[in-house]
């Protein structure tokens, strides 16, 4: 028979470690896993030019240059797998006083998650970065790598129970603070890869 002890540490480890995985599954898919927002860009004169970004935001080729100048001039956001700008929703491109604005996104290939970046972006001949290369590519591994702790924190906390022990809780706690340290790096490391 399983002491209360043991089926409340059950519980409560079983518990946290559902809530994590859902909470990091759900996360991970979405456009916004890591964003940053630029300010809004105003007095811009030349809408032509916006347009010509967008587009080629939209269809262009991959060029870091071009996609980090857009995304700066058009208030936009690089999520985990998706960059997103910020544009009118009526076809006009005039300024209106209240204009609504719709987030357009494109998601990054597997082929552009492996591209390398460039000590001057867009620029070649600069050489690559290999500090910002590498943190671009483990980028989209590392909340993976977080998700498979917490799933392994709840498998710990299952045969904790069945072998009637509490000293596994430990290393249960251990596993979620890993998890947590894996995403913690991986945010301020993916800024600065952006």
């Amino acid at each position: 028979m399983v002491d209360n002890r043991y089926a409340t540490a059950l519980v409560i480890a079983s518990v946290l470690s559902l809530l994590a995985t859902v909470y990091l599954s759900v996360a991970v898919g979405t456009q916004h896993w890591y964003q940053y927002s630029s300010p809004t860009v105003r007095g811009e004169a030349n809408v032509s030019e916006l347009r010509s970004l967008y587009e080629e935001f939209m269809t262009g080729e991959f060029d870091e240059k071009t996609y980090s100048d857009t995304l700066f001039r058009l208030n936009g956001t690089a999520g985990l797998w998706w960059r997103c700008v910020l544009v009118p929703g009526s076809p006009r491109w005039y300024k209106e006083p209240d204009v609504k604005l719709t987030l357009e996104c494109r998601n990054f290939t597997l082929p552009e998650q492996f591209t390398p970046k460039y000590k001057e972006p867009g620029n070649h001949n600069s050489g690559e970065d290999m500090l910002r290369t590498y943190l671009w590519r483990c980028q989209f591994l590392l909340p993976l790598v977080s998700l498979g702790l917490v799933a392994l924190a709840g498998l710990t906390s299952f045969f904790a129970c069945l072998c009637r022990s509490l000293t596994p809780t430990l290393f249960i706690g251990v596993l979620h603070l890993l998890a947590g340290k894996t995403c913690s790096p991986e945010y301020f490391g993916c800024r600065f890869a952006s």
